[in-house]
């Protein structure tokens, strides 16, 4: 009997039990917050690959950001007369003088230290270089400690402030080579205030000729400076000091004067040094601009430069100047760019005698002194 209820149970066909389903989803054409459907194995990794390209790049950015700041230590309060100026120091004596110098300290002086750190390295032991207070430092006298800890990278105005004011100096302590401090201090120096042209140019005549930087070219590339910039700051920087000296301020010295001292210098140099040591003399204060009129032209009457700033400063591609006579015979007078003065007759404009007088006139003008 049991055997028959078996096999007609056998032919009952009981529907299907049903797995629990997931929980309603959205409606039919609507996606779920981040969620993408891909068909194809082309398309999920290319889904994959953008979600990852964002990562990457904040982790490339993130990496940028520690690696500015490796070998770096918190910033920490110092001392500032455990910390000398730099080897590489670019400051002249005159920077520290200003009203921009004035407003810095008063701001330091009201927030009790400079809220902006400089930037230091450790000194090795028995390593050389200027002293705090010491006329090389361009500081104030200080009395400097026997063996400073420190030398500064960046933030000589800010340090120079902190030292006169008697306040901790706040530091970020890095690790860096010669030629690392360079680029970092001339990067600040352009983010800050700027150097002077004159300045700029003794920062780079220094780098170069001890050897930091085997060319112009080199420490152009270097800096991420055009290399026509180095060349006209390396031109100020090789001035004769009794030409610098001329000037009310070596800060008052400009970069496109470069090319009118550098050809008087190269023309003339003993008439340029006489002429730096008349302005030296001479009892009327004048502006940088008169100087530079001056040293280049020589003086006139009454002691005014001879020549006008403006033609100084085109002095290399002077306009041509046509000069006519009555009877319309015509001559030109220019600059070539090798800087010679060339005076040009039309054909038939002198005659015999007058190419005499000519050759007279000149032989004059070269007895001149």
């Amino acid at each position: 009997m049991s055997k028959k209820l078996a096999a007609k149970a056998s032919l009952i066909q009981l529907p299907p039990v049903s797995a629990p389903g997931p929980a309603p989803g959205p409606a039919a054409g609507q996606r779920s917050e981040g969620e993408v459907r891909t068909k194809t194995a082309p398309g999920s990794m290319a889904h994959f690959m953008a979600t990852q390209s964002s990562a990457v790049k904040e982790a490339e950015e993130l990496r940028e950001r520690v690696r500015a700041f490796d070998g770096a230590k918190p910033v920490r309060a110092l001392d500032p007369t455990q910390v000398r100026p730099s080897r590489w120091a670019n400051r002249h004596a005159d920077s520290f003088n200003d009203q921009a110098f004035a407003e810095l300290k008063a701001d330091i002086a009201a927030a009790g230290t400079n809220v902006q750190p400089v930037a230091v390295r450790p000194i090795a032991a028995g390593s050389g270089g200027p002293s705090v207070g010491s006329a090389a430092g361009l500081l104030n006298g200080s009395t400097a400690p026997a063996s400073p800890a420190f030398e500064l990278v960046f933030g000589h105005r800010r340090h120079r402030a902190c030292l006169e004011l008697g306040l901790p100096v706040q530091a970020m302590v890095v690790e860096l080579s010669d030629q690392a401090l360079f680029e970092a201090m001339e990067r600040e120096n352009r983010a800050r205030k700027n150097l002077s042209a004159w300045e700029q140019g003794t920062m780079y005549r220094r780098a170069l000729d001890e050897g930091l930087y085997p060319s112009q070219r080199r420490l152009a590339d270097a800096l991420g400076v055009d290399v026509a910039l180095v060349s006209k700051s390396l031109t100020l920087a090789r001035l004769p000091d009794a030409v610098v000296q001329a000037f009310p301020s070596p800060l008052d010295i400009q970069f496109r004067w470069a090319q009118p001292l550098g050809e008087a210098l190269q023309k003339d140099p003993d008439g340029l040094l006489a002429r730096a040591a008349q302005i030296r003399q001479a009892p009327a204060p004048r502006t940088a601009a008169q100087v530079l009129a001056w040293l280049v032209g020589g003086a006139g009457e009454g002691g005014a430069p001879a020549v006008a700033v403006d033609r100084v400063l085109n002095g290399s591609t002077l306009a041509p100047q046509r000069i006519r006579s009555a009877d319309g015979r015509q001559a030109l007078v220019r600059r070539d760019a090798r800087g010679r003065v060339l005076v040009q007759f039309d054909a038939g404009a002198l005659s015999a005698a007058a190419e005499a007088d000519l050759v007279a006139l000149v032989e004059q003008l070269l007895a001149r002194p």
